[in-house]
C-alpha cells in the first residue's frame, strides 16, 4: 500500500471512490472540485429499508486530528439529504487520539450525524477484502467473473457442428474437430441517472429524466459501447457468471487469453458521464415573451449526470476453427453458456464469391473441402456428386460443358462417352436435342406444306 503515498489528494479521492463501488455502495460520486466544504465523496447505502446519505472527507496526510472530524460533522448537518446521514473520514496516516475520542463520543451519545474512521491500516484491509490491487497507482478494475464460454450441457464444439448442419452434402459428424480459442474481454454494464430541468423567461423549455443502461467493451482502457445485441447478451446472463478459472478452461478450449481492463472505475465512469451529457445535449426553440423564435441549447451540467453502478465483467470471445482439406473455416462469436452472438460465420459462405449468410443454400465439395454457393457448385458428370467450379476439370461434349473431379474422371467418360450410340450422346445436351427435334419437325412439315401434301 505504500504507493499511496505517490498519490496527489485528488488522486487519492479517485481512488477511494473505487473502493467505496466495490464496497457496494450506492450513487458514489465526487463533489465539486472547487473550495473544500469538508465533504470529498458522497454516497449513500440501504439499512433496514431506509436509505442513508454518507459525507466523506479524504485526507491524504500522516495525521488527522480532532478539528477535521468537527469540521465534518458540522458538514453533515448542513449537507441537503432527505433522510438519515452520517460521516466518514478516510485517511492514508492515522488518527490522533483526540479525534477517536471524539468520533466515539459522538457514537455513544447516539449523535444523529455519527462519523466512521479509515486509517491506513484499515484501507489496507479493505483492499485485501474486496480483491482490488494498485495499479499505476491507482486501482485498476481486476474482476473474477465470467459469462460462460460455452454450454455447460453440450460439447464445446456444439456451435460449429449446429452451423455445419445447415451445409448440404456433408454430415455435421464428420466435420474435423476444430481448433478453439477464447479470448475473455473485458466489459462493464453502466446505469446513470440524467435529471436537469432547462428554464428562460417564458418557463420550462426543456426537461431531462432519464436512466440509461449500456454495456461498454472495456479493454486495454479505451471504451467502447456495444451494439445492443452484445449488450442484451450481457445483461440478459449477469446472473449466471462462473470463476474465471483460467486452469479449467485451459482444459476445454485449445488456447486460452485473459485480457485488463486497464483502467478504475472512476475513469470508466467519467467517460460516461461524458458521453451522456454529449448524448442529452440538444437544441430546444422556442418563443419568447415578445413573441419572437429563439433557438436554445441545453446541454446537462456534469453534475445532473449521477452514474449508479458499474458493474464489470469478463465476456468470452470463443474463436473456432475447421481444417478442411484446403480450406479453413472460421467461426467467431461472444458466448454466454447456450446463447451467443456471432462475429463472423466463415461457414455460411462461399469460398469462390462474396455470397454469405445463412438464407442462401451452400455445398459442400468432396473433392476439394470447399463450401459453395449455388453459383459455383455444379454435378459431376460421372459419379453424380457435388463438385465446385474452383477444382472441377471441364470439358465439351454435344457443345455443352461438362464437369469432373479430375482428369482420371474425364478419361473415364470419354470412353463412356465415345461408345455411346448417337441419341445417348445427344442426350448429353437435352436442350440442344429437343431443340434439334423441334427443328427437325419444322423442316419436315415445311416441306410437307410446299409439296401440297398438307
Amino acid at each position: 500500500m505504500a504507493v499511496l503515498d505517490d498519490l496527489s489528494g485528488f488522486e487519492f479521492e479517485d481512488l477511494m471512490e473505487d473502493v467505496f463501488r466495490n464496497l457496494g455502495y450506492e450513487n458514489v460520486r465526487q463533489a465539486a472540485r472547487t473550495a473544500d466544504e469538508g465533504r470529498d465523496v458522497i454516497m449513500e447505502e440501504v439499512v433496514d429499508g431506509t436509505r442513508r446519505a454518507i459525507i466523506v472527507e479524504c485526507k491524504h496526510t500522516g495525521t488527522v486530528g480532532r478539528p477535521v472530524v468537527q469540521k465534518l460533522h458540522s458538514a453533515i448537518a448542513t449537507f441537503d439529504f432527505d433522510g438519515p446521514k452520517r460521516g466518514m473520514v478516510v485517511t492514508t496516516g492515522r488518527f490522533t487520539n483526540p479525534a477517536q475520542e471524539y468520533a466515539q463520543r459522538l457514537q455513544q451519545n447516539d449523535d444523529p450525524h455519527p462519523i466512521e474512521l479509515l486509517d491506513g491500516e484499515d484501507l489496507r484491509e479493505i483492499a485485501d477484502e474486496i480483491g482490488l490491487d494498485l495499479y499505476n497507482g491507482r486501482i485498476e478494475i481486476l474482476c473474477d467473473e465470467t459469462l460462460r464460454p460455452y454450454d455447460p450441457a453440450a460439447d464445446v464444439d456444439a456451435p460449429v457442428a449446429e452451423a455445419f448442419r445447415d451445409i448440404e452434402n456433408i454430415d455435421a459428424g464428420d466435420v474435423p474437430t476444430p481448433y478453439s480459442q477464447v479470448t475473455f474481454r473485458p466489459v462493464v454494464a453502466i446505469t446513470a441517472d440524467t435529471n436537469a430541468v432547462f428554464e428562460t423567461s417564458v418557463g420550462v423549455i426543456h426537461r431531462i429524466n432519464d436512466r440509461t443502461q449500456f454495456v461498454v467493451h472495456a479493454e486495454r482502457g479505451h471504451p467502447k459501447v456495444a451494439d445492443d445485441d452484445v449488450a442484451t447478451l450481457v445483461t440478459k446472463n449477469f446472473h449466471a457468471t462462473v470463476p474465471l478459472d483460467t486452469g479449467q478452461f485451459t482444459e476445454v478450449f485449445d488456447d486460452v487469453d485473459e485480457r485488463r481492463f486497464g483502467q478504475t472505475q472512476t475513469e470508466y465512469k467519467e467517460w460516461a458521464v461524458d458521453r451522456l451529457q454529449d448524448y442529452h445535449t440538444t437544441t430546444v426553440t422556442y418563443t419568447g415573451d415578445n413573441n419572437v423564435t429563439y433557438n436554445k441549447t441545453c446541454e446537462p451540467n456534469l453534475s445532473d449526470i449521477s452514474v449508479q453502478s458499474i458493474e464489470p465483467v469478463y465476456l468470452p470471445e470463443v474463436r473456432q476453427t475447421t481444417e478442411i482439406q484446403e480450406y479453413s473455416y472460421p467461426y467467431e462469436y461472444y458466448a454466454a453458456g447456450p446463447s451467443r452472438v456471432t462475429l463472423e460465420d466463415g461457414i455460411h459462405q462461399c469460398v469462390h464469391c462474396e455470397t454469405s449468410g445463412i438464407d442462401e443454400t451452400y455445398t459442400y465439395c468432396p473433392n476439394c473441402g470447399a463450401i459453395a454457393c449455388d453459383s459455383h457448385i455444379k454435378t459431376e458428370r460421372l459419379e453424380g456428386e457435388p463438385v465446385c467450379t474452383g477444382c472441377a476439370v471441364t470439358e465439351r461434349f454435344a457443345l455443352k460443358t461438362k464437369y469432373f473431379y479430375d482428369e482420371k474422371n474425364l478419361d473415364a467418360f470419354r470412353e463412356e462417352y465415345a461408345e455411346m450410340p448417337l441419341h445417348e450422346k445427344a442426350m448429353e445436351n437435352k436442350l440442344l436435342a429437343v431443340g434439334s427435334v423441334v427443328a427437325t419437325l419444322l423442316i419436315v412439315v415445311g416441306l410437307l406444306v410446299i409439296g401440297g401434301i398438307i
